[in-house]
């Protein structure tokens, strides 16, 4: 793995039809901002070839607001990535990496943002990016790294709905 975007699921209903977490779907205002990070994203070049995504309908459908502006990726949906630790997250993208140069991975917090922390901290990133991340991972929001040769992270950029205009 070259690089990496942890995105943190859209906007998501507060109930789902069936009363469980697992089946909440995302809001018309979730789906439109997901939409707009892929489109920077996609503008600057950072179009994954693989996406690693958490099998709650929310991630799913996170997905699908961003496959048409992020051309050619390969998805998997993961079972293992709904509600999962950092760590878990870690040796999911370790074993996945082997074969990806820029990965996407589509999770939750409290999990993803932990991930996020511990990454923007190894890369020295910026401290006003970390306090944003630190301040709760917003729902939309995606941040980028990029890897050396041995497997340090640098910090690649933050990308949130809200400061996309």
């Amino acid at each position: 793995m070259d690089r990496l975007i942890l995105l943190r699921h859209g906007e998501a209903e507060a109930g789902s039809e069936t009363g469980g977490d697992f089946g909440r779907r995302l809001t018309t205002r979730g789906r439109e901002a997901c939409a707009a990070v892929a489109s920077s994203l996609a503008d600057i070049g950072l179009i994954p070839d693989l996406a690693l995504v958490s099998a709650a309908v929310r991630t799913r459908e996170t997905w699908t607001a961003m496959s048409a502006l992020l051309p050619g990726c390969e998805v998997r949906f993961e079972d293992a990535l709904y509600l999962a630790e950092a760590s878990e997250m870690r040796r999911i993208l370790l074993e996945a990496g082997r074969d990806a140069g820029l990965i996407l991975l589509i999770g939750h917090n409290p999990g993803l943002q932990e991930l996020a922390e511990d990454l923007m901290t190894e890369a020295s990133g910026p401290s006003s990016t970390l306090s944003r991340i630190r301040a709760g991972f917003p729902t939309s929001a995606a941040v980028a790294f990029a890897f050396d040769a041995n497997g340090r992270a640098t910090f690649d950029g933050f990308f949130q709905p809200d400061a996309l205009g």
